[in-house]
């Protein structure tokens, strides 16, 4: 298993997610979402390339892992989905624990999951996000992710999604 450092420091790295990475990851997205996905959702994707833990070393914050030496402080769930006889990649959901936030965690994340899914063959990449999600939009927007097109009421609260989506070969 590869793992590389995160964009700000030596004390988090990315690697791919494992079985016992599973609870800390959960205890994020439940901190993270409204609308957190259910356990069954992340082991559905255990050994998928594109799915990704930001470790750190730091034992004091964060949520242990399984084995108790790292703390997982961030995680990415991106796949290939077919489109019409060429790869399309699709960011699926990602999130950094509430104290780790701003320290550049999840630029890591999404660039390590875009250099994924464009090793994979994905020519380009799309995801969803809430229209209210401004510090998401900001930081797709720093990878090249431009407006597609608006979903409306896509979330259980009403709320619209905007579909964001990037050319991998520019």
């Amino acid at each position: 298993m590869t793992t590389t450092p995160a964009e700000d420091g030596d004390d988090v790295r990315i690697r791919q997610a494992v079985q016992a990475d599973l609870l800390a990851v959960l205890r994020i997205e439940r901190a993270s979402f409204d609308q957190p996905w259910p356990f069954s959702a992340f082991e559905r994707y255990l050994g998928d390339p594109g799915f990704l833990v930001a470790v750190a070393r730091e034992e004091s914050s964060g949520y242990l892992d399984g084995d108790g030496n790292e703390s997982v402080v961030g995680y990415v769930v991106a796949n290939l989905v077919p489109n019409h006889g060429r790869a399309f990649g699709h960011v699926k959901d990602i999130a950094v624990h509430p104290e780790y936030r701003g320290e550049g965690i999840g630029g890591g994340l999404l660039e390590r999951a875009l250099t994924v899914l464009g090793t994979r063959g994905a020519q380009s990449v799309k995801l969803e996000v809430r229209a209210s999600n401004d510090r998401a939009v900001g930081l797709y927007r720093e990878f090249g992710f431009e407006y597609l097109r608006t979903v409306p009421r896509y979330y259980d609260d009403g709320e619209d999604a905007l579909i964001l989506v990037v050319d991998l070969d520019e």
